[in-house]
């Protein structure tokens, strides 16, 4: 079978990035054992990258009110809804993984209301939903039924913020045609002892 393209657009090797890209995806790639396609994919444009991973790394790794699991949870979702492949399938496996449950992702990806989640997962996953797909709607009320679950206001603006950021990622994602690594498919399958 032929070599899939990573991208519509250009990819650059590894030694034509600027130092700090490229030092950035290897990196990631000591760590996970090989460089999701999205690094290889953004690195066409370096400031643009730069700025992305800023903004991503800020929302989905800060100390926070949700649960690391509960951001990917919030991605996933989101994701299945802007039918992007890409997110869907890696933060899938990521999600399986700080979930320690390899069923969560296929069942938010699916329909996230039909999940095995809790009540204040839902609440957070119905406004990240709205946010996602029509945040001029959102109102107090979606403020007040958050905070019923606990949710702070750090906590809602995080819900928003991975919505919104993750609708661009999405949009860019499918514009590029960004391929899913084959790797991330099976991550987090198994249950760990």
């Amino acid at each position: 079978m032929a070599e899939q393209m990573i991208s519509r657009f250009p990819v650059p090797s590894l030694d034509e990035m600027p130092d700090d890209i490229r030092a950035r995806l290897e990196a990631v790639q000591e760590k996970a054992g090989f460089i999701p396609n999205v690094f290889l994919a953004q690195a066409w444009r370096p400031d643009e990258f730069r700025a992305f991973f800023a903004y991503h790394d800020a929302l989905m790794e800060r100390d926070s009110g949700l649960t690391i699991a509960e951001r990917e949870m919030i991605v996933v979702t989101t994701s299945a809804a802007n039918q992007c492949q890409y997110c869907v399938i890696a933060h899938g496996a990521i999600l399986r993984i700080r979930a320690k449950n390899p069923l969560i992702a296929d069942q938010v990806a699916v329909n996230y209301r039909k999940a095995d989640i809790t009540p204040r997962q839902r609440a957070m996953l119905d406004f990240a939903m709205k946010v996602s797909g029509a945040a001029y709607e959102v109102s107090d009320a979606d403020f007040a039924a958050l905070k019923e679950h606990g949710f702070s206001l750090d906590d809602i603006w995080d819900i928003a913020g991975i919505s919104a950021f993750f609708g661009l990622s999405n949009r860019m994602a499918n514009v590029m045609s960004t391929r899913p690594n084959d790797e991330f498919y099976t991550m987090g399958r198994e249950k760990r002892g």
